[in-house]
This record gives structure tokens, C-alpha cells and sequence, in this order.
């Protein structure tokens, strides 16, 4: 209790309080009412990408969840099928989301360069002329959920666990029935998935429109410094514009009610879900 008011509810209501001020970190705060969120909503002079940082968020979620939850399930469905040595591939398809935020950045921004990395190099194999991935802004958020699918370990272990929960008589009971591998994972292995898939999405829904560090890293240039956004602001997530905001434009209480409008969509989005998602397996 006392770590839940301490660490979690103080600093919520403190910074509830401080996006109805005008604060800076620096002087006193000055109560503005509800004049922060008006002005990020509707005005364009003096909060020229907001929108674009919305945007942004929701293209990378339209693009990340769905590639992420798929190259789970495809990982699963292979660990799921291998008889020896699984756990040494569980292992090094675990290895990503172990690897710190900052060395992800690093290795992917050596990865996507544009004369020596070896995504180029790979498409090269096949004819495929190379990219700039990250300093072409139609590129950079297919680039950043690449990236994202590439960290999908958790999601591959929580659809592996809900892959060996599949009772074995329904399975043989399909092949009995004589349907195909095909068919007998359309209608019976991802449908007893539901509640997984459900749970996944809910939660790989919410941490992607939360998406900063790795945009960070890739973004900052020289040592963070000088971390924009990307071309043409591609890159700029909600989050990491709620980040300018805070500590770079000295914006505090515009970037408290960042917070806040985040929290309330985070809201709407998973109460739709909860209500037009399909949860039970059948």
C-alpha cells in the first residue's frame, strides 16, 4: 500500500495537478485551468506536431501489433512443432528483450545503414535494390516495426504456453475428422488461441501507443542531444514529443496533460476492444 501511494498514486495526482499549470521546472507553477489541453488540441502555432506525433503513434500501432502478434505465433507454432533442442531456440529468440533499449538502437541503426548494413545486403541478394530506411520518411515506421516483431519474445513465450494448454484429443480428434495441417490450424488451434491473441493485442495495443525508448536511441544523434524525430518528424512519437516537451522545451505542465490525453485514449481503445473483440475460444 504505502508503495502504491508513494511511487504510483502521488506522482499521478501531481502530475494531473500540474497539467492545468503553466510550469517549467523552474518557477512556481501557475494555474492556466484547462487552457494546456485546448491549446495541444487546437492549436497549430504553438503545438505544430501534435498531431503529427499522434499520427505517427498510430501508424506504428496499426503496423507493430499485427506484425508482432504474427511473428510470435510463427515462432511458437515452430518451437511448438521442434522435438529436441527447443529450449536452445526458446532461448535465442529470447535474447532481444533482454537486450537493452540502448544496444537494440545501436545495432539496428548499424543494420539499416544505408551502404554497410546487412538489411541492404540481404535485398541485394535478391535483386532488391537498398533503402534508406531511417532517413526516408515512408520508411521509418516500417523500419521501427520491424524492429518491434524482431522483440516479440515475450508474446512467442505467452503463445507457446497457450499452444502446449491445447488438449491433444482435439487435435487428434480433427485429423481423424481428416483435415489438413491448414485447416486444422484455422479451425481448431487459432480459435482455442483466442483468449491469448486477445490478451496480446490488448496489451501489445497499449505499449505500442506508449513506444519511446527505442525511437529515442535511433533518433538521438549525438548522445541524445540533438533527437528530433526523424525526417520530417517520421519518428515522432507521442511519447517522445510528451519528452521534448518535459525536458527539452521546458513545458512541464503542457506535457502533463500529454500524459493525460494519452491515458484517456489508452482508455477508449482498450473499452473497445474489451467490447468488440471476441475473448473465449471456441
Amino acid at each position: 500500500m504505502a508503495y502504491f501511494i508513494v511511487f504510483l498514486l502521488y506522482p499521478a495526482l501531481s502530475a494531473l495537478y500540474y497539467s492545468f499549470t503553466d510550469w517549467d521546472l523552474r518557477t512556481d507553477a501557475a494555474w492556466v485551468g484547462l487552457a494546456n489541453y485546448v491549446d495541444l488540441l487546437s492549436d497549430d502555432v504553438k503545438y505544430p506536431h501534435f498531431w503529427k506525433s499522434v499520427q505517427v503513434t498510430l501508424q506504428y500501432t496499426l503496423i507493430a501489433v499485427p506484425l508482432t502478434l504474427g511473428t510470435a505465433l510463427a515462432q511458437a507454432l515452430l518451437l511448438n512443432a521442434i522435438r529436441r533442442g527447443s529450449n536452445v531456440f526458446r532461448l535465442l529468440l529470447f535474447l532481444p528483450v533482454v537486450t537493452a533499449e540502448a544496444a537494440v538502437g545501436a545495432i539496428w541503426r548499424w543494420l539499416y545503414d544505408p551502404q554497410y548494413g546487412l538489411v541492404n545486403s540481404f535485398l541485394g541478394l535478391f535483386g532488391i535494390p537498398g533503402q534508406n530506411w531511417l532517413n526516408t520518411p515512408e520508411l521509418v515506421i516500417p523500419a521501427l516495426a520491424f524492429i518491434a516483431a524482431w522483440q516479440c519474445g515475450i508474446s512467442m513465450i505467452i503463445y507457446l504456453a497457450g499452444l502446449k494448454g491445447i488438449p491433444d484429443s482435439i487435435r487428434e480428434a480433427a485429423v481423424i475428422d481428416g483435415a489438413t495441417p491448414i485447416q486444422r490450424f484455422w479451425r481448431v488451434v487459432f480459435p482455442m488461441l483466442r483468449p491469448t491473441t486477445f490478451y496480446l493485442l490488448v496489451t501489445g495495443v497499449i505499449a505500442a501507443l506508449q513506444v519511446f525508448g527505442l525511437v529515442y536511441v535511433i533518433f538521438s544523434g549525438g548522445g541524445g542531444r540533438s533527437v528530433t524525430g526523424g525526417p520530417e518528424q517520421s519518428g515522432l512519437t507521442y511519447v517522445l514529443h510528451l519528452y521534448l516537451f518535459a525536458f527539452r522545451y521546458d513545458a512541464m505542465g503542457a506535457a502533463c496533460a500529454m500524459s493525460f490525453i494519452l491515458f484517456v485514449f489508452i482508455m477508449i481503445i482498450t473499452a473497445l476492444q474489451f467490447r468488440f473483440v471476441k475473448q473465449e475460444a471456441s
